[in-house]
Parts: C-alpha cells; sequence; structure tokens
C-alpha cells in the first residue's frame, strides 16, 4: 500500500465527515443511480467495506427516530393520565365515630367492597346554582340528597344498590370537618345533614353505625357533575306511564322543572339531572329513589352495549368526565384505581344486579319524614354483612348453599370459662322504641348459669344500638371474646376489637330485645327480601314511572 493510499484512506484529523462527498452521494441517488460514483466511493473504487457503515446510519438514525416517537407518546399519555389525576378532589374516608368493621375473607380469600355514592345539593358555584336553583343557599353547606350503597359481592358475581331515603331520620355520630377542624356533635337528625356536619366521610360513618356495614370507599357528585356524565354517555332511556310535567303548584312550590312525555326517552344532560332531582312528581322521596334506580340500571345497560372499556375515545370522553364530576376518598384518589374499580363492576351481569330501597316507615314525630323499617331494614342490613345475594341465581360466597358455614373461633380464651371477665350493656332502644328494662342483668346471669362467673352489668343508661356486639380492647383479649359469643349464639362476625373499652364488653342491641340465646337472624335465604324494599332487577328495561295526578299533563 502507498503512502499516497494511507493519506487518502486517513480519517480527517478533526474527525468531521466528508459532508461534500455525501451531498454528492445523496444527490447522485436521488436521481436514480444517475452519474459516476465520487471518488472513494464504495460503487466506485470496489471499497465494499463503506457499504455497512452507510447501512448502520440508517438504522441508527431509525431506531432514534422511533424511541423519539415511543418517547414522545408515552409522554404526552403520562402527561394526560398526571392531568386526569389532577381533575379528581379527594378526601378522608371516615370523619366520624363509627364501629364498624370490614369483612372477613371467605374460602377463597376474597372480601366484599361497599361504594357509598352520595349526589350533593351543592350550589357554591355558578354552574350548579343556575342548575338547581334556590340562589339564596348559595354558600350553605352540601346536603346529600342521593345516598346509595354499592355492594360488590366478594366473587365478584353480584351487586346491589341500596338506597336511604334522604328524610329518614338517624342517628348521626360526632363528626370532626377535615377540611376546618370542626367538631360536630351527634345528633339525632334526617341523614342528609350529615353531608354538612364533616362531609362525605361523615355520612360513611353514619352509614356505618346504621347498618353495621363496613364502607370502602366513597364518592360524591354535584349537579353540574351529572350533567357532565349524562352527556359523556351519550343519554340514558327512562319511562313515563304518563305525560309528566315537575312544577311548582298552589299547594307545593318547587319542583325539578322535568316536561315530558308518556313512553321511553332518551334523557341527557339537564333533563337527566331533572330526572333524577324530581320527587313531587313521582308521589314520595322513596318514589323518587327507585326513579333513581331505574336510571342507573339504565346507565349501566347503556354502557355496556357501547363497550366503553375496549373504545379508547369514548373511554377517554368518560375519563374526562368522570374525573372532573366527582370528588372520592382518598384512598381510590388516582385514575389507575377508579379504572380497576370500574372492571370490577363491569365483570357483574346486570341481571345479578339489584337495587333497592331500605325498607321504611313514617316517623311519629313529623310525618315528613321516615324511620327504618326495624325488621325489614335489619334484615337487609344483615344480608349485606354476610354477603347474601338479593337475587335467586346465587349463593352466600361464605359458603356453598344457602346455609352459612359454622363459624370457628380463631383464637383460645387466655383463662377458663370462670375467669373470664365481661361486662353486659343494655342498648336495646332505638329512635322510635326505649330501651327495654332489665337486659344487661338478665343476659349477665345466663352467662353466669353458663359458668362465666365474672360476668357482670353495666347500669349506664341511654345507650342504642341496632345490632349486638362483643368488643374486646387488645389481641389477648380475643379468644374471651369470642368464647363470650359463642357461648351465646352471637355470631362471630358480631366480634370486633374496640378502643371505646376497657374489657370484653357484650353490648345487647335492638336486634335481641326478648330472651336470653341470641335469636337466629333471618336473611340466609336470597329469596327472603323483605317486599317493601321495592327491589329492581337491573336487567328489567320494562320499569316505567307512575305520575302523580296533579302532575300530569
Amino acid at each position: 500500500m502507498s503512502q499516497s493510499d494511507v493519506r487518502k484512506r486517513a480519517p480527517r484529523p478533526d474527525g468531521r465527515r466528508d459532508v461534500q462527498r455525501d451531498v454528492r452521494r445523496d444527490a447522485r441517488r436521488a436521481s436514480g443511480g444517475e452519474g459516476p460514483p465520487p471518488p472513494g466511493d464504495a460503487d466506485g473504487n470496489g471499497h465494499g467495506r463503506r457499504r455497512p457503515r452507510r447501512k448502520h446510519r440508517v438504522l441508527r438514525w431509525s431506531a432514534t427516530t422511533l424511541a423519539v416517537l415511543i418517547l414522545g407518546t408515552a409522554g404526552a399519555g403520562y402527561l394526560y393520565y398526571q392531568h386526569l389525576n389532577g381533575n379528581l378532589q379527594k378526601g378522608e374516608r371516615s370523619s366520624g365515630d363509627s364501629k364498624a368493621r370490614k369483612a372477613q375473607p371467605n374460602a377463597a380469600g376474597q372480601t366484599p367492597m361497599n361504594i357509598l355514592l352520595i349526589g350533593s345539593d351543592s350550589r357554591n358555584s355558578d354552574e350548579n346554582v343556575k342548575l338547581g336553583g334556590s340562589r339564596d343557599t348559595r354558600g350553605n353547606p352540601p346536603l346529600g340528597d342521593v345516598q346509595m350503597l354499592i355492594h360488590l359481592s366478594a366473587d365478584r358475581k353480584s351487586a346491589a344498590m341500596v338506597s336511604i331515603p334522604r328524610d329518614t331520620r338517624v342517628d348521626i355520630p360526632k363528626c370532626k370537618d377535615p377540611d376546618t377542624g370542626r367538631v360536630y356533635p351527634a345528633t339525632n337528625d334526617i341523614i342528609n345533614t350529615s353531608l354538612a356536619r364533616g362531609g362525605a366521610g361523615c355520612t360513611l360513618a353514619t352509614w356505618e353505625n346504621l347498618t353495621g356495614v363496613y364502607i370502602d370507599h366513597w364518592m360524591t357528585i354535584d349537579f353540574a357533575g351529572v350533567v357532565r356524565m349524562a352527556d359523556a354517555i351519550g343519554g340514558v332511556d327512562v319511562c313515563v306511564k304518563q305525560n309528566v310535567w315537575d312544577h311548582p303548584t298552589a299547594a307545593v312550590p318547587g319542583g325539578s322543572g322535568l316536561k315530558m312525555t308518556a313512553g321511553t326517552k332518551k334523557v341527557k344532560g339537564k333533563q337527566a339531572l331533572q330526572w333524577l332531582r324530581t320527587r313531587h312528581a313521582w308521589g314520595s322521596d322513596p318514589m323518587r329513589a327507585r326513579a333513581q334506580h331505574m336510571y342507573l340500571n339504565s346507565m349501566i345497560r347503556t354502557l355496556k352495549k357501547q363497550n366503553v372499556f375496549t373504545d379508547t375515545g369514548r373511554l377517554t370522553d368518560l375519563a374526562e368526565a368522570a374525573t372532573k364530576s366527582l370528588k372520592v376518598s382518598e384512598e381510590i384518589g388516582t385514575v389507575k384505581k377508579l379504572y380497576d374499580l370500574g372492571m370490577q363492576l363491569k365483570s357483574v351481569p346486570t341481571d345479578r344486579i339489584t337495587s333497592l330501597t331500605m325498607p321504611n316507615v313514617e316517623d311519629p314525630k313529623d310525618a315528613n319524614h321516615l324511620l327504618p323499617d326495624g325488621a325489614g331494614a335489619a334484615k337487609v342490613w344483615q344480608m349485606l354483612r354476610d354477603d347474601v345475594p338479593f337475587d335467586d341465581k346465587g349463593k352466600a360466597s361464605g359458603g356453598s348453599g344457602a346455609k352459612k358455614p359454622k363459624q370457628e373461633a380463631t383464637k383460645a380464651p387466655s383463662a377458663s370459662d370462670d375467669r373470664i371477665g365481661v361486662l353486659v350493656q343494655n342498648a336495646t332502644g332505638t329512635s322510635t322504641l326505649a330501651p327495654v328494662p332489665g337486659r344487661a342483668g338478665a343476659i349477665a346471669a345466663q352467662l353466669a348459669q353458663k359458668g362465666f362467673a365474672r360476668a357482670s352489668k353495666d347500669t349506664t343508661a341511654g345507650l342504642v344500638e341496632d345490632h349486638t356486639v362483643v368488643r374486646y380492647p387488645s389481641a389477648e383479649l380475643e379468644g374471651d371474646a369470642q368464647r363470650i359469643a359463642k357461648s351465646l349464639g352471637i355470631p362471630l362476625s358480631s366480634v370486633h376489637r374496640s378502643t371505646d373499652v376497657s374489657g370484653v364488653t357484650l353490648v345487647v342491641g335492638a336486634d335481641w330485645r326478648t330472651g336470653t340465646t341470641y335469636p337466629k337472624q333471618s336473611g340466609a335465604e336470597s329469596d327472603g327480601l323483605p317486599g317493601s324494599a321495592d327491589a329492581i332487577n337491573g336487567s328489567d328495561s320494562g320499569q316505567c314511572m307512575d305520575v302523580y295526578a296533579p302532575y300530569r299533563w
């Protein structure tokens, strides 16, 4: 090899390429390969080693471009995900005194999930004032006019939606507003006021104390949110048997403004909100709950038909609307967690969804208010706590068949029966019934007869507990509490750890007003749902609202 050849093939000392040569070569190739190859080109001088170098450079640029595109797309997706997360408002799960405990897993390790859906009448924005009227209430704490518990079974094969009418009088526990720090004392009032006494977390605690059902999450939505969601879905089919106009009358002021002709109609936007708010035209608050159930069942059927979970565009629209419309408890405060929750709900067939209203009676103190119907309401709450399906197509997730499995104690007692201390309290009173005198003494005497010599009664008056419970303060006393419960036939699901007691404490609730053996609780059979619950199956598309005569046109 000559010295001139070495000089010709050596790289430039500054490391730069021969740009003019590259330009000439690219021009030749762009013109279809015409013209002589430049000196030193692989096609001209036989040095084939330069061809792979060009190929590698193209591959490098292609890979770089592809990487930029992938990263750019991923970055945009991440930014949009963060945008949706930023839309969400979050709050504390529970802000009130509650003694409900999460259900124990079934044999497969599954637990039910309970979500409290609250419709707020907030008028603290121009949009909500425009949609809801009553400008004079702007700035007031919102009320929870729609309250509905969504129960998803442990095996995720069935679901229930249970409403409590807004004018139901209940015990509201002591609550602390997580935003202002203000503490609200316990009171007895209609349930929709609980939202104004510490936010959604106070409403959740109120529900837990009333039902004994542990509630995992809450979601709230206001007027404007309902409109956004209805528009994003594209409308929902509802039905009325007669022409309806929910307008003010000489006898009753107010009204939602809903006006539509008889038959099945698709409502969206403001009209969907009017449907959900209508009360006078249906004749009562429980009938409004029925109309809301019909709307939600229809919405679920609509979403399933649209298959939004596999349609990216539709899913994006719904995600945007939902994150702008909902406020959620903080433990589900991300888009991913809400999406996962939606996928679990999506898996339930519509014919395994049952919606109903808490059995209720008129409040003797105020005809405009309602009270839980003792036996009927208790049965509904018991079925929820035991995860018993409300339809006739499934079995309790805790076992095979309608009969619940035998419960076994998980901890051994710390001492023999005669050395186990237990305090018995009388909490048999309710908002409508006085406590049964002498219950604590009677049950303490029964325990003594069974060998629990250290059983004693508590003389504290005014205690109220819907359900009988056995509480214990620390892990070493769990076996003692379970032993007390088993001796009286109390289910182990009613044994709870609590910092409110200093020793094993048996609280005799309103569900045990007579006898010395805990009464066998009904509700194991799914066909035993109270008729007053006004149950509707999610697949029933033939439901149609009856219009109260003064509101027909």
